[in-house]
């Protein structure tokens, strides 16, 4: 879920209430707050913690709160999650250490020391394109066997690999890039975490119910409609740029401000949105 900002950058929980109370409605089943998405890496622990407390009582028990517990610090990794789970989430997503680009060993030890810093389920991250580091088979063996390490979120791009993965480990796997949503729940995967989700997750709900059903064709063809919408947030713009500028445009949000290092979208990837928006019936 985008963290929704005042146009002066300070958070606007009023609005993020907003997104979240939407996002259920449309079948959101859980939210991930201060995700890459929510521009984790710019936001503050606690603007983190008081995100998670307002969603968590407006949604009350609508939807499971997945809180990020992401850095490239452990010490500060586990602050994080420490204050994600006072503040009442239920479930945190940890993200293979970024920039430090540590031994397979470090990357083991560190998402070890998040998860053992909370009583809470864990959603281990995997997306080495921004990490530097992808997580090895070994590694995540490891990891599978922690007791509360019970999901990976994918974006590694490899299906093969993690349809593997899944068999051996008996690890929930979740979809971590909208454009393989349907190849992903095709091979077993559990959901999907999403940012086009912002704008299709009823489309979205509808696609994993109707695999879950074994209704491969129908599935396949609300993927083929979800299509226009995935390009355009993610086909070229910047995810959580391109969510915002969504929701803005659809009048959930007043503002689709964003931190630098994070800029505002171009004129033309927002009409290249709009155009989706429209031809989608959304605007």
């Amino acid at each position: 879920m985008v963290t929704p900002f005042h146009p002066d950058g300070s958070i606007d929980i009023d609005s993020a209430v907003k997104v979240a109370n939407k996002l259920v409605n449309d079948g959101c089943d859980a939210l991930v707050l201060s995700g890459t998405t929510g521009e984790s890496p710019t936001t503050h622990q606690p603007e983190k913690n008081e995100l998670v407390r307002e969603v968590k009582a407006a949604i009350g028990d609508r939807a499971m709160i997945i809180a990020g517990a992401g850095s490239n610090d452990t010490a500060h990794a586990v602050r994080i999650a420490k204050g994600a789970q006072e503040s009442g989430a239920e479930g945190l997503l940890v993200v293979s250490p970024y920039y430090n680009r540590p031994s397979q060993e470090g990357v083991y030890q560190h998402i070890v020391a998040v998860a053992n810093a909370t009583d809470l389920p864990v959603m281990v991250y995997d997306i080495p394109g921004r990490t530097g580091v992808a997580i090895s088979d070994d590694t995540l063996d490891r990891l599978a066997e922690h007791p509360q390490i019970k999901a990976v979120k994918d974006a590694t791009g490899n299906v093969p690999q993690g349809f593997e993965r899944i068999s051996r480990t008996g690890l929930e796997y979740y979809s971590g890039d909208d454009a393989l949503n349907f190849a992903w729940l095709a091979h077993g995967g559990s959901g999907v975490v999403s940012v086009a989700g912002h704008v299709i997750a009823s489309s979205l709900r509808a696609l994993v119910d109707e695999v879950d059903a074994g209704d491969l064709p129908a599935a396949r063809a609300e993927f083929t409609a979800q299509a226009p919408i995935i390009d355009a947030i993610m086909g070229g713009g910047q995810g959580a740029v391109m969510a915002k500028e969504a929701m803005k445009l659809m009048g959930v949000i007043p503002s689709a401000a964003v931190r630098l290092p994070l800029v505002g979208a171009s004129e033309a990837e927002i009409a290249k949105l709009r155009s989706a928006l429209q031809a989608d019936g959304y605007i």
